[in-house]
């Protein structure tokens, strides 16, 4: 998980909303004067407890319940676009934000509104201050950063009521604290090494810490995984007698062709097949991340011994966003983001550039934060886009956690590029600036800029060109 841009918060009118002195940009204040999200405590109590005093709002929906290592957010927006399609009401629970802290909770596919956010905040900051107490008394630390917005979103998705929560966990699973709710489905997006510090050094210690979202009764529902990690779950399920599906084995992506703007896949589910479908996102990762989406839906509405309706498929497929994610954010030269914070996200994202775009040449703007493998991300940049990518520009983002830029050097240099071709400029919009240059050199129309390594330089980039 990597810190968020934390931009002023409006109402989009631009001024704040505001309800008993209380508004989006102060509620955010306060979240940001606790522990912050990689300071995340190994417990549950603390969140039992604030879901008693509140009456179990964990209680109050089913639950599509989702980690791995790489594409959660994706998945997690793909499940909900379909089940939007067959007008259930949806809350989705997604982090980091790359705007603003209301974009991790949001009510039938938009960011709550400022005032509900705002409101249930109100009403539960009482009872978040008695868990507080509780907590200095035993000598524990008081409800950190991300605790507090778990609670508030189940609390606000209790509210509102919906008919599903569609909950990303922030780190890990097992003691995560989105993991106070129970899943019905419990989905598994490819695990690989992150968050090593916290989950173990290897795929399968980092399996075994994910794999505690799969509940009694659940249904298992993963992506394809390294053989260490499959065992690990499989072990899991069958431990707590949930029913477990694989991609690759009961279901998973049949074919798919590049389109105007995305891909058409056809997908094999649990109960169906589904041909023809238009995902508006780029790169194969993404059409494996349908197929493990469809196949949640299909557990979820079925038990996946129902087949789904093709259309609403298609429709919800089609109407699908990931801000962030292979997102083109200016032409002109192309400029496009992309949150990958680890080798394997930027292996994918890079594969996924090759598929989709035609660049001459391309120039990388990155940028990581202090705990993210930026060795290994250069490393898989440098050698899947080795054709057309040889200047980058090492920048940073304003987060506290950011690595100072001229400190890539050494790894920019490992991984093989070289230094007449680099460029160190801390500041983001000048780093941008610098990019737009070298792309459009000698009048290139074909050239373009990458920026990535963290979903804060992503965030700050989409701030400062609008979007």
């Amino acid at each position: 998980m990597d810190d968020s841009t934390g931009t002023d918060a409006t109402d989009g009118t631009g001024s704040s909303t505001e309800l008993d002195g209380f508004s989006v940009e102060s509620v955010y204040a306060e979240l940001l004067s606790r522990a912050p999200e990689n300071k995340m405590e190994p417990r549950m109590a603390p969140l039992h407890r604030a879901m008693e005093i509140l009456g179990e709002p964990n209680r109050a929906f089913p639950i599509i319940h989702i980690t791995g290592t790489n594409g959660k957010t994706s998945t997690a927006r793909m499940i909900e676009s379909i089940l939007l399609a067959h007008d259930l009401r949806t809350g989705r629970f997604t982090s980091p934000h790359l705007s603003r802290v209301t974009e991790r909770i949001s009510i039938d596919g938009e960011p709550v509104r400022d005032e509900t956010f705002v409101r249930v905040w109100d009403e539960i900051k009482p009872y978040l201050d008695i868990v507080d107490g509780e907590l200095l008394v035993a000598g524990e630390p008081r409800l950190t950063y991300f605790e507090c917005v778990t609670i508030l979103a189940f609390a606000i998705f209790a509210d509102e009521p919906i008919d599903v929560g569609v909950i990303e966990v922030g780190l890990g699973g097992i003691t995560d604290a989105t993991n106070v709710g129970d899943g019905q489905v419990a989905v598994v997006t490819p695990i690989s090494l992150d968050h090593t510090e916290l989950l173990g050094d290897t795929v399968e210690d980092i399996a075994l810490e994910k794999a505690g979202i799969i509940k009694p009764g659940a249904v298992l529902v993963s992506a394809i995984q390294p053989r260490d990690a499959a065992q690990v779950l499989l072990e899991r399920a069958r431990e707590v007698g949930a029913e477990f599906r694989f991609e690759g084995v009961e279901f998973g992506v049949e074919s798919r062709t590049v389109a105007v703007g995305g891909q058409v896949v056809s997908l094999t589910g649990l109960a169906g097949r589904y041909g023809e479908l238009l995902i508006p996102l780029h790169g194969e990762h993404q059409a494996e991340n349908a197929a493990v989406a469809v196949a949640a839906v299909e557990a979820f509405l079925g038990g996946g011994e129902r087949e789904l309706e093709t259309e609403l498929v298609r429709n919800g497929l089609r109407a699908v966003t990931s801000p962030g994610r292979l997102e083109v954010v200016r032409t002109a030269p192309s400029i496009i983001v992309d949150a990958a914070h680890n080798p394997a996200g930027a292996r994918a994202a890079a594969r996924g550039i090759n598929e989709a775009f035609d660049f001459s040449r391309l120039v990388l703007v990155i940028g990581a934060l202090e705990d993210k493998d930026a060795a290994g991300m250069l490393a898989e940049l440098h050698e899947e886009l080795g054709g057309i990518l040889e200047d980058v520009c090492l920048t940073q983002s304003t987060s506290p956690r950011s690595v100072p830029a001229a400190d890539l050097l050494q790894p920019a240099l490992a991984a093989g590029f070289a230094e007449e071709n680099i460029m160190i400029l801390p500041g983001l919009d000048d780093a941008l600036e610098w990019a737009v240059m070298k792309a459009e050199e000698n009048n290139d129309l074909s050239g373009g800029v990458l920026v990535t390594g963290s979903i804060t330089v992503v965030g700050e980039t989409r701030t400062l060109l609008g979007k």
